[in-house]
């Protein structure tokens, strides 16, 4: 953001060095206008004297406006200048904050760690117990689910074969689709001429 701000401030700078360049030229034109009717003008005195102060008065101007750019672009970078010392106050003031709160993280993942670790140690015994009686009763009921999945297997594979049966007589059903759909595309595409 801050590099974006210092551009836009040089992109001012350089559009005042081009408005001063353009009245620069405008100066120079104006001069040589002059030049141009002093030569030309039945009066010449009065003439002179009438481009002279005009002259003076775009001097004057072109002057004017190089201080006020000059001004301007002083004001603008210095602006620059202190945003950017701002911002860079800002990220030093933000990174003790961080780190602050980085070490206060840190202590209390500690302790709670170790908190963890006394109550984990807890659980693995009462774990460690309840998993011996599961393994128990498993044991004595694994003869009864084992063959009770044997059946369900048997029961599933003959399902299996039922509806792989009943999906093969509906394929030969729609063997037909295919060409039933082409023809509404071609009926779509060319109508009959009755229907025009």
């Amino acid at each position: 953001m801050l590099a974006t701000k210092q551009q836009l401030l040089l992109d001012d700078v350089e559009s005042l060095r081009h408005k001063l360049q353009e009245r620069g030229n405008e100066a120079a034109a104006l001069r040589q206008e002059v030049a141009v009717l002093t030569d030309t003008s039945p009066s010449p005195h009065a003439m002179q004297q009438r481009m002279a102060k005009m002259l003076r008065r775009a001097v004057a101007e072109v002057s004017e406006m190089q201080a006020e750019a000059r001004t301007e672009a002083e004001a603008l970078i210095a602006a620059s200048e202190a945003e950017i010392e701002a911002a860079q106050q800002e990220h030093k003031e933000l990174l003790v904050d961080m780190t602050t709160q980085l070490d206060k993280l840190e202590t209390e993942h500690q302790e709670t760690k170790k908190r963890l670790d006394a109550e984990l140690a807890g659980m693995r015994a009462d774990l460690q117990e309840e998993r011996d009686q599961l393994l128990a009763d498993a044991k004595h009921e694994a003869d009864h689910y084992r063959e009770q999945s044997r059946k369900a297997t048997e029961q599933a594979m003959q399902q299996r074969v039922r509806v792989l049966e009943q999906l093969m007589g509906v394929y030969r059903d729609l063997e037909e689709v295919p060409a039933a759909l082409e023809s509404a595309y071609q009926e779509l595409k060319n109508p009959p001429a009755s229907t025009r």
